[in-house]
C-alpha cells in the first residue's frame, strides 16, 4: 500500500517547478491572476458540459493555480505562509461555519444552515462597515450584479421591474438588473442561464455554417 500524499506530493512538484522553471521563477500573484480566471472558466465549463475526465482534470489545473500562489507565498520576505496555513486557516474557518456538524448546533433544514452560516460569517467579518464589503468587483457583471442585489435586499433596497423597451444604454442597465432581479427571486442564476443559452446559439452556428 503507497503512502504517497497526493497533495503533498503535487505540492513537492510545485515547488521543484518554482525552484528550477525560470519561467515560474518570475511569475508573482499579479501575474498569476489571468490564469485563474482562465483555469476557473474552464471548470464550470467542465461542471455545465464537460465530462467526469473534463472535470477531474480541470479540477487538477485550478489546484495548480492553488499551490502555485501559496508558493509564491511562502518566498516572502515580509509575511510568508504556504499551503499548510491555506489549509489550516480553510479548515477552521469551516469548522467554525458549520457549528450544526462541528458543535451542539442544530440545523435539519438548508434554511437553516444558512442562518449558522450567517452568523458565523458576521462574527468574523465584524469590522466590515458595509453589507458591500467584502463583494468583488472583479466578478462577472451579471454574477456581481446577482450577488449585490442579495446583500441590497439585507438593508431593503430592491431593483425597480422595468417592462419598457429600453431607449437608452442607462435603461438597458435598469432593465439587464431587473431581470436579474427576477433571477434572484426565482432562485436562478443568472450567469448560467445566459451561458446555457450561449451555447445553443453556439450550437445554431455551427449547425448553420456546416461540415468544416
Amino acid at each position: 500500500m503507497s503512502t504517497v500524499d497526493p497533495l503533498r506530493e503535487a505540492a513537492e512538484t510545485m515547488r521543484a517547478v518554482r525552484d528550477r522553471c525560470v519561467w515560474s521563477q518570475q511569475i508573482d500573484h499579479r501575474a498569476l491572476v489571468p490564469y485563474l480566471v482562465e483555469e476557473s472558466a474552464e471548470v464550470i465549463d467542465a461542471v455545465e458540459a464537460g465530462s467526469r475526465d473534463d472535470l477531474r482534470e480541470e479540477l487538477g489545473d485550478l489546484l495548480w493555480q492553488v499551490l502555485f500562489h501559496a508558493e509564491i507565498a511562502s518566498r516572502d520576505e515580509t509575511d510568508p505562509f504556504d499551503i499548510d496555513d491555506v489549509a489550516r486557516v480553510l479548515t477552521e474557518k469551516m469548522v467554525r461555519r458549520h457549528p450544526h456538524v462541528f458543535a451542539g448546533e442544530v440545523a435539519t433544514t438548508p434554511e437553516e444552515v444558512l442562518v449558522h452560516w450567517n452568523a458565523a460569517k458576521a462574527a468574523e467579518k465584524r469590522t466590515r462597515t458595509s453589507v458591500l464589503d467584502g463583494v468583488s468587483e472583479h466578478m462577472p457583471s451579471l454574477a456581481l450584479a446577482q450577488k449585490m442585489l442579495g446583500r441590497a435586499a439585507q438593508v431593503g433596497v430592491e431593483a425597480a421591474p422595468t417592462a419598457a423597451p429600453a431607449r437608452t444604454e442607462a435603461e438597458l442597465g435598469d432593465a439587464l438588473l431587473a431581470l436579474v432581479a427576477d433571477a434572484r427571486g426565482n432562485g436562478w442564476d443568472a450567469e448560467r442561464a445566459l451561458r446555457e443559452r450561449l451555447r445553443m446559439l453556439q450550437a445554431d452556428v455551427r449547425a448553420a455554417e456546416g461540415p468544416a
